[in-house]
């Protein structure tokens, strides 16, 4: 068989190199031509898949080893016999400890707050069952969900201490979620609340929020999504305390997993046998400890384990290159999803910290730390 895969998908040679040759090309550009003798194209969210791009072509699999399908072309696909499959729920956990991170970079102890989710698939849902289990309260907007036990309406939700937006981009449909925070639902988020958008960019209306925050700051803004990827706005870029280059969900784990099951949907689709590969890690956990004792403790874990703020001062550099003449803000952007560190979740970290008291102890146990 014949592979042409986005060049960032890791793993590919682990799970894909058995079944015949691959073809690595950039995912942001990729053309019909590149796929004139393909059989498989396996894609991230940055490459839209439709007729434009296959018409013509002999792939008979699309795989996107993420979770999202707004970049597919699902119908068409369908309707030209193609099989297709994302990774639903492959970087869920990798979203979440981002989550948790960014709270502990702005100081935000999340245990007296009060949380809304808005949009609860797997990576809302994921959130949801962790603060359950670290006695938080939340509440959940997902039309979907209409029987969630914490299912509220969003002028509720958008009234939480901590508001994550994890929901799918919808651009029709009963449910659309396209500018679902316009300029009216942004104004009703209470002062002091703090904003965290990981999911899709256009999920939030960027022009009314840069518009809002450009007159005051009444809350805390985190944006890891933007409208317009990868040429974001960039003075909206430096009105929000934290900024990110869509990498929320893009730990080392999230990413193999989403490679490993996209092979596995492509052995149900076309009958292949599987492939028995270990493809997690099997180094040594790291050790990490501190002195401190109670929330200060649990921040100065989860930063030592993952600290958002590199994430964004790199964002921010490279927007200031861009304004000086350097390489432009689009190009900035992919390459930092390209050059990526490799982040390890937090279940490769072990904790030596023999004073915390148990509920400290126990609350690290949740967030995956052991």
């Amino acid at each position: 068989m014949r592979i042409v895969a986005d060049e960032n998908i890791p793993g590919l040679e682990t799970w894909f190199a058995d079944l015949g040759t691959i073809t690595r090309v950039p995912g942001r550009n990729m053309t019909r031509a590149q796929l004139a003798d393909a059989d498989i194209l396996l894609v991230r969210s940055v490459t839209r898949v439709d007729k434009a791009l296959l018409e013509g072509t002999p792939v008979r699999f699309v795989g996107s080893c993420t979770i999202g399908t707004d970049h597919l072309d699902t119908v068409w696909l369908e309707q030209q016999g193609i099989h297709w499959s994302a990774a639903p729920g492959c970087n869920a956990n990798s979203v979440v400890e981002y989550v948790f991170c960014v709270l502990a970079a702005l100081d935000v102890d999340w245990r007296d707050r009060s949380f809304g989710i808005v949009g609860c698939g797997n990576v809302g849902g994921s959130l949801q069952r962790k603060l359950r289990a670290l006695g938080v309260a939340c509440k959940i907007y997902d039309p979907w969900l209409a029987n969630n036990p914490d299912a509220a309406e969003l002028a509720t939700v958008l009234q939480q201490d901590v508001i994550c937006l994890h929901a799918p981009l919808v651009g029709d449909g009963a449910h659309p979620s396209l500018h679902l925070l316009d300029d009216q639902a942004l104004a009703s988020i209470k002062p002091g609340a703090v904003l965290i958008s990981a999911g899709r960019g256009a999920v939030i209306d960027n022009a009314a929020l840069s518009a809002l925050l450009a007159q005051a700051r009444p809350f805390t803004c985190v944006l890891d999504v933007w409208d317009n990827e990868p040429d974001i706005d960039l003075d909206l870029l430096s009105r929000v305390d934290l900024g990110s280059p869509h990498i929320a969900g893009y730990s080392h784990d999230g990413k193999l997993a989403g490679t490993h099951m996209v092979r596995e949907a492509l052995c149900r689709a076309l009958a292949l046998p599987a492939v028995q590969v270990q493809a997690g890690s099997t180094a040594s956990p790291r050790v990490i400890g501190t002195r401190e004792t109670g929330f200060a403790a649990i921040r100065a874990l989860l930063l030592a384990m993952y600290d958002p703020r590199g994430d964004d001062q790199r964002l921010r550099a490279a927007a200031q290159a861009a304004q000086a003449g350097g390489p432009s803000m689009a190009s900035a952007f992919d390459q930092l999803r390209k050059q990526y560190p490799k982040r390890l979740e937090f279940s490769h970290y072990r904790l030596e910290a023999p004073h915390l008291d148990a509920s400290t102890r126990e609350q690290l146990e949740i967030l995956g730390l052991k």
